[in-house]
């Protein structure tokens, strides 16, 4: 790995403790308008401070982030589906590379469905996008998506997933908890980073989730709805940076919780 992919990685998964609080803000996508990313820059400007990195669209990037920010941006590069489509999983490549540059993206992310009817277009879709990134010197992040099949989150469909992003040269991977996630972490040779998944019911829910992720070897979370749908976002993302850098407990993330809602939110 080059000097300037490690320099970019290095911005992303802090070197002082080896791991990341990414903000993901990407789901308009393919859900359209969803609740609280409705208006994007309202939702983003309150807690983009707090994460290492933010992972929208380019047209998020554009309309909805201010140029002046100093979080690290991972631009998520597929696309070309919705959640009322016949198949998630068809994706395409919807960002050049060029384009990428010229928004002054750290790395760039995409989307892989193993096991289904597009999983050769999505895997090759990485590996494309993996050759041009060592052209340029761009980190790649593989998103292990399951579509609406969410059944399919167990250790051995996650460990193929990202053992295969991994093979085919994903400098890192988004993927989702599961029991024995170790085992999903001990069979990819990158970094591995936990989705939040969908809204969570409290934060009760949360931070065990961070919490049990990061022990078990995840050097961090790409978290979107389980910040931003919160009431309080600003205390929700502190109390998961806690977990996650300075490694605090549940029960220390809750309080820290509780004191920010009741002076930041």
């Amino acid at each position: 790995m080059d000097w300037g992919l490690q320099n970019r990685l290095a911005r992303i998964i802090k070197p002082a403790t080896g791991r990341t609080v990414m903000l993901a803000v990407d789901h308009g996508y393919f859900l359209g308008p969803t609740s609280k990313l409705e208006n994007p820059r309202a939702t983003i400007e309150p807690i983009v401070e707090y994460a290492d990195a933010l992972m929208p669209t380019r047209g998020v990037l554009r309309t909805s982030v201010d140029p002046k920010t100093q979080t690290p941006i991972v631009l998520r590069v597929s696309g070309g589906t919705s959640i009322i489509g016949p198949s998630l999983a068809d994706e395409s490549i919807t960002t050049t590379f060029e384009e990428a540059i010229r928004l002054n993206v750290t790395a760039v992310a995409l989307s892989i469905f193993v096991g289904t009817d597009y999983e050769h277009n999505t895997l090759m879709n990485l590996a494309d996008l993996v050759n041009e990134g060592e052209t340029y010197g761009i980190p790649v992040l593989a998103v292990t998506a399951v579509g609406k099949e969410l059944g399919k989150r167990d250790a051995r469909f996650l460990s193929l997933s990202c053992r295969i992003a991994a093979e085919l040269g994903a400098h890192f991977v988004k993927t989702y908890y599961c029991e024995e996630f170790e085992k999903v972490v001990e069979g990819c040779p990158v970094p591995v980073v936990i989705a939040g998944g969908p809204k969570l019911d409290t934060m009760n829910d949360v931070f065990p989730l961070t919490y049990e992720a990061i022990n078990r070897g995840a050097v961090g979370v790409d978290m979107g709805r389980n910040i931003w749908q919160s009431e309080h976002p600003v205390a929700a993302i502190q109390a998961v940076r806690a977990i996650v850098h300075e490694k605090a407990t549940v029960a220390k993330a809750l309080e820290l919780f509780n004191d920010l809602k009741a002076t930041r939110n």
